[in-house]
């Protein structure tokens, strides 16, 4: 029975350096000295260098407690050793110091048990898709369907270019025919969910994914970030695992924020530049990258990795753009009874729908940039009734998360549809798309959320408009109502 316990300690703890206090699995095999202490490779050795400093102090410089002479081998201080007072007359060399880690200031005693929990291995979940064998667009769909609400025409057209691009890479030289990259420029308002429907695609893919913001970089040589980086942050994502990498997926945030500067006198570090810089990342080249920082220097390993099998998505909110797109509209319009007026798409709240690469070309995107990103789409603005959707709908929807928080408590959390629809239009006057919603919400159920778990009593919230005006309160039914209705 003790002989089970003990290798069943052994599997779950492991040991720690008594000095620097990392466990084994960061130092590699431990030295083991008596009294139970462990001790890693590195601080035996700096402990050793220290001896050695020490060996050039003065023959009579004090140590402190902490340092105990040992005899050497042979010595033994026999009778034969001394001389008429008593004392020894061995001098065959200097006798060898050690440190004494039970004597050092400080240390109360040595712990008896030196060793933590190792990290649990997380359970590897399984894909719903293998990028060895992707499923057809429709499939894809209905799967971005549980997670997204609405956008329709972007979660077609994302499918599309996802189920080609892994096509693509499973047949490199198919009859040869050489496909080229699916790469993707998708514009969209702020908060209509572009980083989410790319974070849902990579999940549901199983493929690593680097998020990164295309504010942060600059020309080579100037402060920020070297374009290099977005590859360096997706090799971090995949555990450096090169292979692993290549076939990920990089979506460059912000990107409307490179667009060329205009009416400027200075040097555009940040701008055309960086798109210049982006166009053999977009293409596929191969490019050296650090491991483990954003930056090149001399005391990082460098790797090679091919972005020629990287899937890269651009979004950005582009402002004004939708003046670029009525200006190119109303070039038809003209004077007289039948003419088109100024003011016609001024109402419009999905004109981004219109969007060219004429018009993209005019914000400020160069060519050869837009030509490496041949697939150009735009998300819809949210209306009122989509982000009643979003707030119920998803799989893991807001709802559903305030109502698992107060389930754990044992309290049923619900809303009523007018209390959702109340919530929706205070998003929508914030004018920050879906990432109202979590706001609006946290602000009416803090109160609920510190005062429910006073009350043991309490079997049920119920959300209501009244109370989201403050014209009333939430409805509050106690256990014994909720029993005896239930006929218990």
């Amino acid at each position: 029975m003790s002989d089970n316990k003990d290798n069943r300690e052994e599997t779950e703890y492991e040991d720690v350096c008594y000095i620097c206090r990392r466990p084994e699995s960061k130092t590699g095999k431990m030295l083991h000295i008596p009294q139970n202490i462990s001790i890693c490779v590195d601080c035996m050795q700096r402990t050793f260098d220290q001896m050695d400093n020490m060996s050039m102090m003065p023959p009579n410089f004090d140590f402190g407690p902490a340092f105990a002479e040992i005899p050497q081998a042979g010595d033994n201080d026999s009778d034969s050793d001394k001389d008429d007072d008593g004392k020894s007359s061995k001098k065959n060399g200097p006798s060898i110091r050690f440190l004494n880690l039970a004597d050092m200031g400080g240390l109360s005693g040595i712990p008896q048990s030196q060793r933590v929990k190792k990290a649990k291995q997380k359970d590897k979940v399984k894909p719903v898709f293998d990028i060895t064998d992707i499923p057809a667009p429709h499939k894809i769909k209905e799967e971005l369907d549980k997670y997204v609400v609405g956008q329709e025409q972007a979660k077609k057209v994302m499918s599309v270019a996802v189920y080609n691009h892994y096509k693509r890479i499973a047949n490199p030289n198919k009859d040869g025919v050489e496909i080229e990259k699916s790469n993707m420029l998708m514009i969209g308002p702020t908060g209509c969910g572009k980083t989410y429907l790319v974070r849902t695609l990579a999940k549901l893919l199983d493929v690593p994914l680097a998020v990164t913001d295309a504010t942060s970089l600059t020309e080579a040589g100037y402060i920020g970030d070297d374009i290099e980086s977005v590859v360096s942050k997706l090799l971090a994502a995949a555990d450096n695992d090169i292979e692993k990498a290549e076939h990920g997926i990089i979506f460059v945030d912000e990107i409307d924020k490179i667009a060329k500067k205009k009416n400027t006198n200075q040097r555009d570090v940040s701008g055309e530049s960086v798109q210049q810089g982006m166009l053999k990342l977009l293409e596929g080249a191969e490019v050296e990258v650090p491991v483990g920082a954003s930056s090149k220097n001399a005391m990082v390993p460098m790797v090679t990795i091919d972005t020629t099998n990287i899937l890269f998505i651009c979004g950005g909110a582009f402002p004004e753009m939708e003046n670029v797109i009525k200006e190119r509209l109303n070039k038809s319009s003209s004077m007289g009874f039948m003419a088109d007026l100024k003011d016609k798409y001024d109402n419009d709240k999905n004109i981004l729908q219109k969007v060219t690469v004429e018009d993209v070309r005019s914000f400020g995107m160069i060519p050869e940039f837009i030509g490496r990103l041949p697939i150009l789409f735009a998300l819809e603005s949210l209306t009122e009734d989509m982000l009643v959707r979003i707030l119920k709908e998803p799989k893991n929807a807001i709802v559903k998360q305030y109502e698992e928080l107060l389930a754990l408590d044992g309290v049923k959390l619900t809303f009523t549809d007018e209390a959702l629809h109340e919530i929706a239009k205070k998003a929508m006057e914030k004018e920050v798309g879906a990432r109202a919603l979590r706001a609006v919400i946290e602000e009416f159920m803090l109160d609920i959320m510190y005062e429910t778990p006073k009350d043991d009593n309490i079997g049920e919230v119920v959300i209501t408009k009244e109370y989201l005006t403050h014209t009333g309160g939430p409805q509050i039914k106690m256990r014994e109502f909720l029993r005896a209705e239930s006929g218990q």
